[in-house]
């Protein structure tokens, strides 16, 4: 896992941690939720009907949100594309501040009169994206129960849905259909992408804050790489370093074994370096008669080290 192809996850997920943490530092956390009444009714707040989506509450929900977040928003960025996942995120906001602010009124009078702070409402449209879009890895079955590795992150989600009841439970729903309905041809907002300008402006000024999201490269060598190296007239270029010190009589002899037996086993044997029989012609072309598309080389090779093998076990 890493943020390879995945600029716009990493910014969702820096920015909503930046924004929680100067919140809670600056003691503003109470301008951040969602209440219709007295908030939006009476004092006509109704920029908190953006703002509310920018930080989160608490630490925990932080948390949990940032985990689901990487777990599903890389895979749906990926699959997207970062134009379209920017498009998507800008698109389901819009679309789950109208819905949040219709189900304050028509259901009010229910109990829901207060949307808590965070970004719930876009993450469940992501993982609703992640439903549709991402199979399995795999499956299981628990006390006769069926699951998948999808599992996890629905259940790590359900916990934002129920943290601060009915609010969070009713946001959670308005992501989730937010999700729907651009998935579906209800309302034709698939096809919608962010202007040139703004991408022009996001890839020079905010991309460069987000920093690399290249994935770590990781060596294609079967063996690690030489620790130590010791150029000298009469010890080899490869040095085994070992744990132990080694006897003052012994050093160079067990050095010298050691190193033998490891260049046999790893078919690096040379002709008059040690005493092992180096394959013959007519074992080689016995080989290379069977394999007929194998190298010459790689034939060499497993016969040195089957001969190691054999002078081992002796």
């Amino acid at each position: 896992m890493s943020f390879e192809h995945a600029p716009v996850t990493k910014g969702l997920m820096m920015g909503s941690a930046l924004t929680s943490i100067v919140g809670g530092i600056f003691d503003v956390k109470h301008y951040l939720h969602l209440q219709l009444v007295p908030h939006v009714s009476r004092n006509h707040q109704y920029w908190r009907l953006l703002l509310h989506h920018t930080a989160f509450s608490n630490s925990s929900d932080l948390l949990i949100a940032v985990i689901v977040l990487y777990g599903v928003g890389v895979h749906v960025e990926r699959q997207f594309g970062s134009v379209k996942f920017a498009s998507f995120t800008v698109a389901s906001v819009l679309l789950a501040t109208i819905l949040e602010f219709l189900a304050l009124i028509l259901f009010h009078n229910m109990g829901i009169n207060q949307i808590p702070s965070g970004p719930s409402a876009l993450l469940f449209s992501i993982l609703y994206q992640w439903y549709r879009l991402i199979p399995p890895a795999y499956h299981f079955r628990i006390f006769g129960i069926a699951g998948s590795n999808k599992a996890f992150m629905y259940i790590l989600a359900s916990q934002l849905a129920l943290g601060h009841l009915p609010g969070s439970f009713a946001s959670a729903v308005v992501g989730l259909l937010t999700g729907y309905i651009y998935r579906s041809e209800l309302v034709n907002i698939k096809s919608w992408r962010l202007s040139p300008s703004i991408i022009r402006f996001s890839t020079r000024f905010l991309l460069p804050l987000v920093g690399s999201t290249r994935a770590p490269r990781r060596s294609t060598r079967a063996r690690p790489e030489t620790t130590h190296q010791v150029s000298s007239p009469d010890v080899g270029n490869e040095e085994i370093i070992a744990t132990a010190r080694p006897s003052t009589g012994t050093e160079e002899t067990g050095g010298s074994v050691m190193r033998e037996w490891v260049n046999e086993l790893t078919g690096r044997n040379e002709q008059g370096t040690t005493g092992v029989r180096v394959p013959t012609d007519a074992e080689i072309t016995q080989l290379t008669t069977m394999f007929p598309n194998m190298q010459r080389a790689v034939i060499v090779g497993a016969l040195q080290r089957r001969l190691a093998f054999l002078l081992f076990q002796r």
